[in-house]
């Protein structure tokens, strides 16, 4: 399964630091309180990566115990503050025991944070901006201080008065919310939270807002708002219209004035074209979750966190924990009903600590979340729980599994939020709540349950991730050195061992896929219940959805795979679907959506420029096949050579001119020798080059590696390069364009090649043409990257990123 990873186990106690083998987990005794610790490598690995201190020389310093021990204590010392001294060491030691046990995992800021200088300890937060220089400029500077510290963000732009309205102050123009979200995008891109966590955001717009067409399609743009997921903010009423194909009002959010009106069956079909191309944008259903608002007096929800579970009032922060449901299963094969209860009830008292002890990035948002109290305890494992149970996902029973488990821990957990009221008093604006009608009993927390994504947290707890199917029975990872090693799903293997239908060549085909469905090696039952995400229909994904938001008061993160082959009308019966099963949101991926170029222009301009063909290579005939031949390579060339900054490091691009000033050939040179790197820049060079001497327009080649995506891009604007792909393809294309600034190339001499007619479609504005990319493979371990809600999650290692 892989290697031992090691860590320092307390450089200043002395103690060993490597751990122990153990097959499938790694045996992690500490410093002498629990042997009951067992994590998987990867755990291991992430922990090391994100969560555990170090010292001023990165080395690691902790623990994971220790780290655990640390949560613990901290987050338990806000019993002191309600005179609850005498059972703050045993709430502290429950805590640890429920981490330790992987029963209960809280949400990532909480486990770098809780016990550190920092202190930030909530995932969740939604700002307001308004319509002005300083509230839009106020939440840029409030988002870097909450990325900084490891929170994602939330916006509504609908306040954003639209593009070319007038500007009283300057009597100029508005550029309108969309320009205003490359600014945030800006600064997410260059403020990395807390050392650990990359930035995120969520940017909503209502559907009635004059620049909602703009909005829909401006991430097909591969080169803007990286750092965002979009959702469109539908209401009832454009429900209503798209039914009866209606048309519907736009408003300009500064005058409060009816600015036009659109056809709303074409405005949605707008959004289903652009969720099938590239995943984007969600929708939101607003009026839902403003029906489930707790404190509507105190404003109505415009947004939500950037996976879309956690609708907040601007201000609003929600700390998050999920428990691992793959751990309720007892020796008899059935739910443990009473230790979910236990695991519930010492959750909830959990989460309602963070409140108290959490350091808050603005004394706002600390106002807002103590006079709440917004909690939001979900689950994960819950694929897993199925096949413990024997149960396929795809089917009748799970969903009813899925609602019955649901069911039971929104009870318990309103039941442990009431018993925690009683002792410490309601949230402070329980008189301002919908539950201060004097027919209910009053609660410590607004809301009290959220079904979140949990890549992280599921990695370091080995379970599966929210109530996601499998993503893959086996896959593999690639390390150091190519070695290659295959992750096989421990309870597949269990079970595959002990059935006597394991065997390594059976592993080989599911790698193919990462599914097991049709290998008749693979008893049938077994093929049912070891269902992945792509082998399931989109009809079963919202299913599963609906089934758990009827018991959740925030909202579910869920994202509904579809095969790279559906269609457009595919993805339109989903959203009805979610809409009329009673979904807050949902959010769509269409399986390599985003792992190929999708060029809308120019697809056709493939010829060379006029010439002598013999001049470029001459054609061979092969019965009535054409086949062009490189040309010879002249003894002596004259070229430029270019830096490009790529995440991989400098990478230096020569491209040598023939006596026409044509482009002949690419050369690439990396400033990091050898390596995965290097040899792909190296390849991607040599093709380059033979289709140049073949006489392919250079305008072509540059067009198709412009826009590839491996991993994090570098740079913003039209310095941002995304691969060494696209640095040789922009380094072709300042090639062709000229630059007499920086060269005297042949671009400038009279005659000489200027590139194909539209050469200007290569700039970095490539609205038009809809370059669509996906992170394919993990920056920092090259495993697969999982679409998790929003964003691209690594289960080797732990990175996210949003998409």
């Amino acid at each position: 399964m892989g290697t031992v990873s090691h860590l320092d186990k307390g450089r200043e106690k002395g103690t060993d630091d490597s751990l122990k083998k153990d097959g499938q987990a790694e045996s992690v005794p500490g410093v002498g309180e629990s042997d009951s610790l067992r994590l998987s490598e990867n755990a291991i690995r992430v922990l090391e990566k994100r969560y555990l201190k170090k010292d001023d020389q990165g080395r690691t310093i902790e623990t994971p115990e220790e780290m655990f021990r640390r949560v613990a204590h901290a987050v338990a010392q806000a019993d002191l503050l309600y005179g609850e001294e005498p059972d703050a060491r045993e709430v502290e030691n429950r805590f640890f025991q429920m981490m330790t046990r992987l029963e209960m995992m809280p949400n990532s800021p909480t486990l770098m944070n809780a016990g550190r200088e920092l202190g930030q300890l909530s995932a969740c937060f939604v700002l307001p901006v308004g319509d002005s220089m300083d509230s839009i400029f106020a939440a840029v500077k409030d988002t870097a201080l909450i990325h900084k510290s490891g929170g994602g963000t939330g916006f509504s732009f609908s306040r954003v008065r639209p593009k070319n309205d007038q500007v009283l102050s300057t009597k100029g123009v508005s550029s309108g919310p969309i320009s205003f979200m490359t600014v945030f995008d800006a600064a997410t891109e260059t403020i990395k939270q807390g050392g650990m966590r990359r930035g995120a955001n969520m940017g909503v717009l209502s559907v009635e807002h004059p620049d909602i067409l703009e909005f829909i399609t401006c991430k097909q743009d591969s080169h803007r708002l990286n750092n965002f997921n979009l959702s469109v903010a539908l209401t009832e009423s454009f429900m209503e219209a798209v039914e009866a194909d209606e048309t519907y009002a736009l408003t300009n959010p500064r005058t409060g004035e009816v600015t036009g009106r659109l056809s709303a069956c074409e405005v949605f079909d707008r959004i289903v074209e652009s969720a099938w191309r590239n995943g984007e944008p969600g929708i939101l259903f607003m009026d839902r979750i403003n029906r489930d608002n707790p404190t509507p007096a105190l404003g109505t929800i415009e947004s939500t966190n950037p996976c879309g579970e956690q609708p907040l009032l601007p201000f609003e922060s929600c700390n998050l924990g999920s428990l691992n449901l793959a751990r309720v299963v007892g020796e008899d094969g059935k739910i443990d009903w009473a230790r979910l209860e236990k695991n519930v009830r010492s959750s909830v008292h959990f989460l309602d600590n963070v409140i108290d002890v959490n350091r808050y990035p603005l004394e706002q948002i600390a106002q807002m979340s103590r006079a709440n109290r917004k909690i939001g305890l979900g689950v994960m494992g819950f694929a897993d729980l199925l096949i413990r149970l024997g149960i396929p996902y795809d089917s009748e029973e799970a969903i009813e599994t899925g609602e019955r488990v649901m069911e039971f821990i929104a009870r318990q957990a309103v039941h442990s939020s009431e018993d925690l009221a009683e002792k410490r008093g309601p949230f402070p604006r329980f008189e301002q709540s919908i539950f201060s009608d004097g027919c209910r009993t009053p609660r410590r927390n607004a809301t009290t349950t959220t079904i979140a994504p949990t890549g992280t947290i599921s990695l370091i707890s080995g379970c599966s991730s929210g109530i996601e199917p499998l993503f893959a029975v086996a896959f593999v990872r690639h390390v150091l050195d190519d070695e290659r090693l295959i992750e096989i799903h421990p309870l597949f293997e269990e079970i595959a061992r002990r059935e006597g239908f394991y065997s390594e060549a059976l592993i080989e085909k599911i790698l193919a896929t990462g599914s097991v469905r049709g290998l008749e090696e693979v008893p049938e039952h077994w093929r049912r219940v070891f269902v992945t995400s792509h082998d399931i229909s989109p009809e079963w994904h919202i299913r599963m959805q609906a089934a758990f938001q009827k018991h959740t008061e925030n909202s579910v993160s869920k994202t509904v795979n579809f095969s790279a082959g559906a269609t457009q009308e595919d993805v339109r019966e989903a959203f009805w679907q979610a809409y009329r099963l009673g979904c807050k949101g949902v959010t769509i991926y269409r399986d390599q959506s985003r792992e190929h170029q999708v060029l809308r222009k120019g697809v056709d301009r493939t010829a060379a420029p006029a010439g002598p063909k013999e001049e470029y290579g001459p054609e061979e005939e092969s019965g009535s096949e054409a086949r062009l031949t490189p040309r010879p390579r002249p003894e002596f060339m004259q070229g430029i050579t270019k830096r490009m900054d790529t995440s991989c490091g400098a990478l230096y691009v020569t491209i040598n001119w023939d006596e026409t000033g044509r482009p002949f050939e690419v050369f690439t040179s990396m400033g990091k020798a050898g390596g995965c790197a290097s040899s792909q820049s190296e390849a991607i060079g040599r093709l380059a080059s033979l289709a140049l001497r073949s006489g392919v327009d250079p305008g072509q080649v540059a067009r198709q590696l412009r826009g590839i995506s491996c991993h994090l891009p570098r740079g913003l604007g039209k310095k941002r390069i995304s691969s060494c792909a696209d640095a040789v393809a922009q380094a072709l294309q300042f090639f062709l364009n000229g630059n007499p600034q920086t060269f005297a190339g042949p671009a400038d001499a009279p005659g000489s090649y200027q590139g194909p007619e539209d050469s200007a479609y290569l700039d970095i504005s490539e609205k038009d043409a809809g370059i669509l990319f996906l992170r394919g493979a993990c920056p920092d371990c090259q495993g697969p990257l999982e679409r998790e809600g929003g964003c691209a999650v690594c289960r080797n290692c732990g990175y996210s990123d949003c998409l």
